[in-house]
């Protein structure tokens, strides 16, 4: 998917602004290679997918959760082409078939070129830590043979803390600083010759993927996935400690 005139209209206006209100640093931009690849960070905040974009040279089309494509309404319909216009692209992470389908159009982004954004672990942090990655992005590594660079948010959380939908300028009065560390890329060429797609090499390549942008971002690593951490406070009214606990009970 190319750049589209949102994208670039909204870098170019709210780079400044966001500078303006937080620090952001970018670290390690001498590590982006040429060509297409897979940029895989940790999630903490809705905030990422504007801080990371910000951060990249290049347009990078992030898979996001369907839901933002799929809302009725007036308000979801504009959600929608909102979404569209900045070059998002449905994620559905029900699994098999669908979940398929929706790497097949990140992966035809890269066959043209282009770079494709994908958080991992599938969904938001509940509390901050670093949970057990999904195998999506080992899977669209394999399928495409391009490398992934890992990357490490750091303070987005202070922005938009877990649970809430406030954003917030300062954290304890002063300002909040958030950082971009872009790891060096991954390659996994020793598995990209399509004779082993098991699952075992995929969550072999998840596992190694996680643990890389864990090593950027400093995050506590939960051995459960997120998702399922969030149902259980949601069904449960548990803390994200006492869901992790019932998981691994």
């Amino acid at each position: 998917m190319p750049n589209t005139a949102l994208y670039s209209t909204l870098k170019v206006l709210s780079s400044p602004l966001l500078q303006g209100l937080y620090h952001h640093d970018v670290d390690g931009l001498e590590n982006l290679p040429e060509g297409p690849y897979i940029v895989a960070s940790n999630h903490l905040a809705f905030c990422d997918s504007i801080f990371i974009p910000l951060a990249m040279p290049r347009t990078v089309n992030f898979l996001a959760k369907s839901d933002y494509f799929t809302t009725p309404g007036v308000k979801g319909r504009a959600m929608a082409a909102f979404f569209r216009g900045v070059g998002q692209l449905p994620m559905d992470r029900s699994g098999g078939q669908k979940s398929q389908e929706s790497l097949n159009a990140g992966g035809q982004v890269l066959k043209e070129g282009g770079i494709i954004g994908i958080y991992p672990e599938g969904t938001r942090s509940p509390d901050g830590r670093g949970y057990r990655p999904k195998v999506g992005v080992a899977r669209l590594a394999l399928e495409t043979g391009v490398p992934v660079v890992p990357v490490g948010q750091i303070g987005t959380d202070l922005i938009q803390p877990s649970g809430s939908n406030r954003v917030r300028l300062r954290h304890d009065g002063k300002p909040i600083q958030v950082r971009t560390i872009i790891g060096k890329p991954l390659s996994f060429e020793e598995y990209t010759d399509g004779s082993d797609m098991s699952h075992r090499v995929q969550r072999e390549i998840a596992d190694r993927i996680g643990s890389e942008i864990r090593a950027l971002s400093g995050q506590e690593y939960v051995d459960v996935y997120a998702d399922r951490v969030k149902k259980i406070m949601t069904d449960k009214n548990m803390s994200a400690d006492a869901a992790v606990a019932h998981l691994q009970h």
